[in-house]
Parts: structure tokens; C-alpha cells; sequence
């Protein structure tokens, strides 16, 4: 069975910080990342899943490729060369910048909302940042922060706060309770919701927050799924 990423992490950054006396200890490592000891220490024991932020500190401090901690192969075949599943961008309009490899394009709610124009004309410079993705995600995928509260829902197994990052990939089949970004073709702006799909076919979009208000909306002919969440990260500073 397939460890965790958390669990495969933890081992790595363990035996990092063991063959690396100069950054042996939570409270070197924390001088050199910024991150808290108390932060590296629950990372090391397997306690939470490292934010993409904090792993791209690690890797830098030991100078690894942030694929290292998510390679489940013995040790020394992590060090080399990573194999990261494409080198193109969202709607193959040219190819990834030098060194992000590894890395989805951070994109606006602008862009996720003029969807159309963006695959087509997608270029490097027209990402706000670049982000490391630990999940199996196509060529096409993209980033987005999650704006807002409608999608928070404290009780429920799966919440997404206002500032968490998902990363969405548009090759990935919506299914019914898939999480899906759609564009609003009318209105050129871009909504996260739940995929509610009846047994008529109609498809529904939901939010997570109980207490939102018009909490499911009808998905229409003016509406585009541009791509399922596959994977979150939080800040957990």
C-alpha cells in the first residue's frame, strides 16, 4: 500500500537533518528556513503535511529538489534527476520557465474566469508566482488561492479556507462530488464549488459552508467546468 506523503516526508527530512550535522537540530534548521521549530519538529514526525512553502524552504537549506520528499524510492535514485510529469503550461502555449520544474502556474480568479482566452494564450510571464505540486497532476494544471468562506465547512471531512491554495486540473473527469472550479461564461468570472450530479443528469453546484446563503446554484449551458481540485495546501503559520 502507498505510504502518505506526510509519512515519506517525515523520513526524508529525517534523514536529511542526520546527515547534515551543520543543520541537525530544529533549532538550526529553523534559523536557517524561517519555519518554527515547533513546525519542523511535527514535519519530522509525521505529525502534519508540510505546507508547499515550507518544503521549498527545506529543500533550499539542503539544496535538494523538492521532489526528494515525495519520491517513494530508496534514498540515493530520490537525488537524482527528478521526473516530473510535463514541462508544459496550461494549454501548451509555450514551454515552462527554467528552474520550475516541478511547479504549477499560480493564476488570478481574472484568469480563471476568461478561461477560454487563458488556455489559449497562456505564456510564463502571465503567472503570478510558481508553486510546487506534491499530487500526480497532467501538464495543464494550474494553481489558485481560494477567495472567500463559501467553500469552509468546519464539521464536514473536507474544508477549504480563504488563502489555502488547490491545485486543479482540467484533465482530471468531473464526477458527481468532485470539487470543480467553473467558469461563468456570461459573467467571465470563475466559482469554486462541489459537483452535485442528479441520476437526470443535471448538474448542480454546491457550497461547502452550511450557512451560505443560496448555498446550490444549477449549473446552465452558460457555465465551464475548467478543472477538478485534486489537492490543497494550507499555511499553517
Amino acid at each position: 500500500m502507498k505510504r502518505k506523503s506526510k509519512d515519506i516526508v517525515a523520513e526524508r527530512l529525517d534523514y536529511l537533518m542526520k546527515s547534515h550535522p551543520n543543520l541537525g537540530t530544529q533549532m538550526k534548521l529553523a534559523k536557517k528556513t524561517g519555519i518554527g521549530q515547533t513546525t519542523i519538529g511535527r514535519i519530522r514526525r509525521g505529525e502534519v503535511n508540510a505546507t508547499a512553502e515550507n518544503l521549498r524552504a527545506i529543500a533550499t537549506a539542503f539544496d535538494v529538489p523538492v521532489g526528494f520528499f515525495f519520491d517513494d524510492e530508496p534514498y540515493m535514485s530520490s537525488l537524482g534527476e527528478a521526473n516530473w510529469s510535463s514541462d508544459r503550461l496550461p494549454g501548451g502555449a509555450s514551454a515552462r520557465p527554467p528552474g520550475k520544474d516541478g511547479q504549477l502556474p499560480l493564476i488570478s480568479w481574472v484568469q480563471a474566469g476568461n478561461w477560454n482566452e487563458t488556455v489559449d494564450n497562456f505564456h510564463p510571464g502571465d503567472a503570478d508566482e510558481w508553486i510546487y505540486c506534491p499530487f500526480k497532476h497532467s501538464e495543464n494544471a494550474f494553481v489558485l488561492k481560494v477567495v472567500g468562506q463559501s467553500m469552509h465547512n468546519p464539521g464536514g471531512d473536507r474544508s477549504y479556507n480563504d488563502g489555502d491554495y488547490i491545485a486543479v486540473d482540467p484533465e482530471r473527469e468531473p464526477v458527481n462530488g468532485s470539487m470543480v472550479v467553473v467558469r461563468m461564461d456570461d459573467e467571465h468570472t470563475a466559482t469554486f464549488k462541489q459537483l452535485l450530479v442528479e441520476p437526470n443528469g443535471e448538474k448542480m453546484l454546491m457550497a461547502l459552508n452550511p450557512a451560505w446563503p443560496n448555498r446550490i446554484m444549477r449549473v446552465g449551458n452558460n457555465a465551464t467546468i475548467c478543472g477538478v481540485v485534486i489537492g490543497k495546501w494550507t499555511d499553517e503559520t
